[in-house]
This record gives C-alpha cells, structure tokens and sequence, in this order.
C-alpha cells in the first residue's frame, strides 16, 4: 500500500515538511508493507519556499536584501537549476511575521526586498520565476518591488517618491525607462490564495490593510494612493489590472506582477502542486494524507487539504485530512473530496500544549486513520 502525505504547514508549530515527517512516523509503526511518500505543500502563503525546496529539491540560496521597513535582512529563495526556475517567496523579504505589532505600518512598508530577490534570480539565469504572494506586511501595490528592478516613481516636482504605499498618492511620472530589460524574458506566475481586487470594499487597503497596521482613515488614504497607481500605471502601459481577481494579493503585489511581469495569476496550491508533480503521484497512490492547523468554511477558497482532495478526487483516491481545530463549516471539505477529517487533540489541552505536542498528535492521528483504512480494504 502506498500513501502520499502531502500537508500544509501548521501554523505556529510546525513547517510542512516537518509535518509530513511526523505523519510518515506515525505510519511507519504499522510495519515496512506501507510505503509513505512524502510531499509537504503549501498554497502560496508564508511556508510556501520550504515546501517548494522540499518537493523540488531545488536549491536554497541567500541574499541580504531589505525587509518591509527598509533594514537589511537576510532572506532565502530557491533555484532550479534543471528547469531554470527560480522559486521568490514574498514573505521571506517582505513578510509580516518578521515584524512586531508595533512596527506594522501599511502606509509606509515596502517591497522592494521583493525586487532584489528577483534581480538575485535574473543574476543566476532565470528563465522562469515562481512569486508566491501570500503573508506581506506591505500595501504599496508592488511599487517597492519596481523600484529595485530600475523602475522610478516620481512627485510632481519630479523626484523619487518615499517608500510605502501612502506616498503613491503624490505620484506623478512612472518612469520604466530603467526596468531591468531581462523581465522581458522571463515567464512569470505568481500564486495568490485570494480573488480581490485592488481596490474598493474588497480591495488590498480594505480587507488586508488593517492586520498591517491600518487605521480606519489608513484605509481610505492607502485606497486612494493605490488608485493614483493604477491611473498612472494604466496611462503608462495602456492596459488596466485594477478589477484582476487576486489583484489586492499581498497589498496589491498581484496588481504590479500582471501588469509589470505579465505574470499569470493562479491559485497557490495548483501551482505547488504542478511544481511538486503531485498527478503523477496520486496515479500511484492508495490514500492521501494532508492537512493544516485549522478546517473550516473558508478552506474551500484554494487552502492546501481542498486542493489536494480535488485532484485525488479526480483520480478516485481517498483522502483523509488531519488538523488542529475542525472549525465551523468544515463539512463543506467532504463534498470536495475529503473522505474523513480528524481533529489532532487527543483530550482537554491549552493552545500551548496543542503546538508543542503537534508532531506527537500528528503521528498518533496518522497511524490509527491508516490502522483503520487497511483493516477496512481487508
């Protein structure tokens, strides 16, 4: 029998590949005629590089580059050197897990972090690039990002604008004369695990800006900064992004790589999945394993268990999701391909205990679904 365990990361206690380690422990107590096969996903989200690494055995590379507040900060990517790929994670430069509550500011982050590891992928040779979006402590619309690839943003009295997205209200002139001319041939897709738009009530500022620190009228000045953007970059190209689904990802990253890297936004997890070569995979496999710290409701808008139980669904192959907390609306996984569920906590704990414990429980929740699924094909 054969077993794919392909999960998401646990937030706050374990990485995927950890967690695809603990699940393979656990199945490995059931004796040596199961063979477990590895694959830890992610769905574009913080987490996502070291699932890449880990499902592509592409190479970790290092850069010192700027972090959302503009200090340096040491960031990783990855390289594949085979197909010429290179994997950008944005929130390994400009992440908000990297910043205390009290520095999150949405109206003066940045991405340019974000543009010196592309211009570190461009060095190597990239002929393709990966840019996954999620977890960014950033709303500048990608103007960062731009501006660390040859890109200038100037005011009305024809000088560089400030870094964040606040100050994109005073732009005036995009000048692209400098854009790193290599951009032209690179084939870029950019994984996004949301559908906003840029702007509005669903937009970047509105929805995402006040877990970066926006304050109501933050919100509203970050909205009409980001418009100005829009208006000037739609003159600029003569083609407009702002109503794109996914672009308001990552503080309207998804915006700046469709319209500045003709970059072709799609769901994380397909993309992850592509790379992993997660198909082939399942032509192989007897049942699924994955998984992340909570189910619920909102997992069916492109989270990792649902778009592993999708493909396995196409393919007949059953799969059994282990998480955290089963939270309410969790049920609607069953109908996409989901055959069981199972919550970790193996009796009354705290937070604390749950995160430290994970990789026990995961272990312990892997072996008896498997225990049950081989006494049931018997």
């Amino acid at each position: 029998m054969k077993i794919l365990i392909c999960p998401d990361s646990f937030k706050d206690a374990l990485p995927a590949p950890a967690a695809a380690r603990a699940i393979a422990c656990g199945i490995r107590r059931l004796g040596e005629d199961i063979e477990s096969i590895e694959c830890p996903l992610a769905d574009g989200g913080e987490g996502s590089l070291e699932a890449l690494l880990a499902a592509t055995g592409a190479e970790r590379r290092t850069a010192t580059v700027q972090d959302a507040l503009g200090r340096p900060a040491r960031a990783h990517w990855g390289w594949l050197a085979a197909r010429r790929t290179a994997f950008v994670e944005l929130a390994e430069a400009s992440g908000i897990q990297a910043l205390v509550p009290a520095e999150r500011t949405a109206l003066h982050s940045t991405t340019h972090g974000v543009g010196e590891l592309i211009r570190e992928a461009l060095n190597a040779g990239a002929e393709r690039l990966l840019l996954t979006l999620g977890g960014s402590a950033t709303n500048d619309g990608g103007a960062g990002m731009l501006v660390a690839l040859g890109a200038r943003l100037r005011g009305a009295d024809g000088g560089d604008l400030p870094p964040g997205g606040a100050a994109l209200a005073d732009l005036a002139e995009l000048d692209l004369a400098g854009l790193d001319p290599r951009l032209a041939d690179l084939q870029v897709e950019s994984a996004v695990d949301v559908d906003n738009p840029l702007l509005g009530a669903r937009g970047a500022s509105a929805v995402f800006g006040p877990q970066k620190g926006a304050t109501p009228d933050d919100v509203a000045r970050l909205d009409a900064a980001l418009a100005r953007f829009a208006e000037v970059t739609a003159a600029a190209l003569g083609e407009e992004h702002r109503d794109l689904p996914g672009a308001g990802a990552a503080g309207g990253m998804g915006f700046a790589a469709r319209a500045f890297l003709g970059a072709e936004l799609r769901p994380g997890i397909e993309l992850i999945m592509a790379q992993a070569g997660v198909e082939a995979l399942l032509t192989e496999a007897d049942l699924v394993i994955t998984g992340e710290g909570q189910l619920d409701g909102q997992s069916l808008a492109g989270k990792t268990p649902v778009g592993v139980a999708r493909a396995a669904r196409a393919r007949g192959v059953p799969v059994v999701a282990l998480a955290g907390r089963l939270a309410p609306g969790w049920q609607a996984a069953l109908d996409e391909g989901v055959t069981a569920a199972f919550a970790l906590a193996d009796g009354p704990m705290t937070l604390d205990e749950a995160l430290e414990r994970c990789a026990e429980l995961l272990a312990d929740r892997a072996e008896s679904a498997v225990r049950l699924f081989a006494t049931a094909r018997r």
